[in-house]
């Protein structure tokens, strides 16, 4: 990465955006019809933002091809990844939120605040490497740690794991997994991987056994239980 910093800051549709296009497309192309779909906004919006965004210096974007991220746009984005994930471990430790709620309250405020209050924040929280879901946090110079882990359909039976980060936006199905105790950071074993129905069924440190359907248990990410957390 060549740049460290942001000029100065853009607008939350902006910030939106970028965010938007570094998700869906991290350091390839991200589609007007993902960028639509993941904002609620029409494909016809998304392609004159691109636009400007191109002007703006931020995506390289070609018609019928969608936008990725210049060097510029990448540390936009992960600027307001850092904000965005350091609200939500506050909200989550601090201010009793559980982990349905921490991302709609941080998306609003991820806008409103300085990069001085994120950093101040980073430092209350003792400079968390992971959010409640288990993301990495950007550091403050924009690198990302490497991701190494697997969704639990791919982990193995007979093996320990320890659950990474939760990718899933369903409420009722976050606070299932909250009420079982199926939480980053949580050691599991593995006990069977079925291949006909893809259930994956797990015992906790408790020796509580959980079954999970194939579409749970492949939001559910994974890694080695000696990585840590």
């Amino acid at each position: 990465m060549t740049d460290s910093v942001v000029s100065k800051p853009f607008s939350s549709s902006v910030g939106d955006y970028v965010k938007a296009i570094w998700d869906l497309g991290g350091t390839g192309a991200a589609s007007t019809k993902e960028v639509a779909e993941r904002l609620s906004v029409s494909p016809a919006s998304v392609s004159n933002m691109f636009v400007r965004l191109q002007e703006m210096g931020l995506v390289r974007h070609e018609r019928y091809h969608g936008a990725s991220l210049t060097d510029s746009g990448r540390v936009e984005a992960l600027r307001l990844v850092r904000r965005h994930r350091l609200i939500e471990t506050f909200l989550l430790e601090h201010l009793g939120y559980n982990r349905q709620e921490v991302h709609e309250e941080a998306e609003r405020l991820e806008h409103a605040v300085s990069d001085g209050f994120t950093e101040r924040l980073a430092e209350f929280l003792g400079h968390p490497e992971y959010d409640p879901h288990g993301e990495p946090i950007p550091a403050t110079d924009g690198t990302l740690e490497v991701e190494n882990s697997v969704p639990l359909t791919e982990a193995r039976a007979g093996t320990r794991v320890r659950i990474s980060k939760v990718r899933n936006d369903d409420a009722p199905i976050l606070d299932h997994l909250e009420d079982s105790g199926l939480v980053p950071g949580r050691p599991l074993s593995v006990l069977q991987v079925r291949e006909l129905d893809g259930v994956v069924i797990v015992e906790d440190e408790d020796g509580k056994t959980h079954a999970l359907g194939e579409p749970l248990a492949r939001s559910v990410f994974v890694r080695d239980a000696l990585g840590g957390a």
